[in-house]
């Protein structure tokens, strides 16, 4: 914001500055208002000219470029209005150079005088504050739209740490992926179970009859295979 401020204040005022010079001299008194436009394009004359015919013309649709700029916040439009009044400047200069021989500078009247000077520095203050502008932020609809078409990234695998909390919900529970962590190893074999009687290979003495450790069916008792 601060930006946008500081470069339309610095544009307008290379707009003033270019839109002022054609009335003030250019060169061995003769004021800028007095060139025609197409002197520019087909050699200097000493033929008057009116004002709005005359270089003044290119400066004030720079000026208007300028103040369209600011409204609407464009660098671009505010750059082009600096490159026209620099533009139209230069090829004034060269237009005169040819006319006179040479192009000199003199305090006396005799040479370039202050309006060329003024027509420059609004050129460069116009570039200056196109540099200065930040341009046309992004308003809340478009931001939603550039948000809408950025493709969706794809959640990052939890850390070590973290495995029971995916997807990422943060919920505690049993992960629904494959933990990386090995699987738990099955307890070791420690040989028969000694209370079991399909394991026992010798003999024991029967525990009591319907105490707690007796594993015969009190209704159906086992019978002894017989003897061959």
């Amino acid at each position: 914001m601060i930006r946008n401020i500081l470069g339309s204040l610095v544009a307008l005022a290379g707009a003033a500055s270019a839109v002022l010079s054609p009335f003030r001299d250019w060169y061995d008194g003769r004021a800028g208002q007095d060139y025609r436009v197409r002197d520019l394009f087909g050699g200097i004359t000493a033929t008057e000219s009116g004002v709005l015919v005359s270089i003044l013309l290119p400066f004030l649709f720079a000026a208007l470029l300028v103040i369209a700029g600011v409204v609407l916040r464009s660098r671009l439009a505010v750059a082009l209005a600096g490159l026209v009044v620099l533009g139209f400047t230069i090829l004034w200069m060269v237009r005169q150079g040819q006319a006179a021989g040479s192009l000199t500078v003199g305090g006396d009247g005799a040479g370039l005088q202050v309006g060329v000077v003024n027509a420059l520095a609004g050129g460069v203050l116009m570039l200056i504050g196109a540099l200065l502008m930040r341009g046309r932020g992004r308003g809340p609809a478009r931001a939603h739209a550039r948000r809408e078409r950025e493709p969706v990234e794809p959640y990052a695998a939890p850390s070590a740490d973290q495995v029971d909390t995916w997807p990422p919900t943060q919920e505690p529970g049993m992960s629904t992926h494959t933990s990386p962590w090995p699987e738990p190893e099955v307890d070791p074999y420690t040989g028969p179970d000694p209370h079991d009687p399909r394991t026992r290979s010798y003999p024991q003495a029967p525990p009591p009859q319907g105490g707690p450790g007796d594993p015969r069916d009190p209704v159906h008792p086992p019978r002894r295979p017989p003897e061959g």
